[in-house]
């Protein structure tokens, strides 16, 4: 039996084994399982390893690990090791570990469908390790970017400093990276001034649990299109399933 799994802090609401288990019926593939591995700290991912020693092949990675497993890992793919996140892990043979980053090939094939870019400046919304992974594409995608966190640095800006100035008026592409607003705390968002929003807004919200986020519905409400997080899960799932079996 083949082991994959998904580790993380919290993953009863998670989209990964479901697909999976379908995944391996209606594709006939056999002697695979994929299962939900919550770590309450990142440190117990060797025992997770040390347990299924024998059979465990590939590892998802989500909040709020991405960055963290990176100490955990033999070897890095370049993707990853320029992103700075991990989100996939393939488990050789002989027990050795190494990281990928698929959440980029994810984002940007689902970010590309159906919108024109051109001319667009983001708002990144969130730092976590999923965020270094938008900025990735974004840069490759020479779409200029601004990212956004709770305390300003030298690099984000805050979400205070948003209200009253221009950056919502002048970053058409909104992309939101953090967990708010994933069941079952539906009814939370990130703080922006949702009055500036038009209908030359596009949002992206990597939450897919609910379809559409009370963040997303700030946008419809205003005219703007808007985008979850499923697709960008399938392709992130599907680049994840190739790198096990390559």
């Amino acid at each position: 039996m083949r082991q994959f799994g998904l580790i993380g802090k919290t993953l009863k609401h998670s989209f990964s084994k479901k697909y999976f288990s379908e995944k391996f019926e209606n594709e006939e593939i056999a002697n695979s399982h994929y299962e939900l591995f919550e770590l309450a700290e990142i440190s117990e991912i060797q025992n997770l390893i040390d347990h299924y020693s024998d059979s465990l092949a590939g590892l998802n990675v989500t909040i709020p690990y991405k960055k963290e497993v990176m100490a955990y890992l033999d070897k890095l793919d370049p993707k990853a090791e320029e992103i700075g996140a991990v989100n996939t892990i393939k488990i050789s043979k002989e027990g050795k570990l190494k990281g990928y980053n698929t959440d980029y090939l994810g984002f940007i094939d689902s970010l590309q469908e159906g919108w024109d870019l051109s001319g667009k400046k983001a708002l990144v919304l969130g730092t976590g390790g999923a965020s270094e992974a938008i900025k990735k594409a974004l840069t490759d995608l020479n779409i200029p970017f601004q990212s956004v966190s709770r305390k300003a640095s030298e690099s984000n800006i805050s979400y205070e400093d948003l209200n009253g100035k221009n950056w919502v008026h002048t970053h058409h592409l909104i992309i939101n990276t953090t967990p708010l607003g994933t069941y079952p705390d539906i009814e939370t968002k990130p703080f922006l001034p949702y009055d500036q929003i038009t209908d030359r807004h596009l949002m992206f919200d990597l939450v897919y649990n609910p379809e559409v986020t009370a963040f997303l519905q700030e946008g419809l409400d205003r005219g703007a299109k808007i985008k979850n997080g499923h697709k960008m899960l399938i392709g992130q799932a599907e680049a994840s399933w190739k790198i096990w079996n390559d």
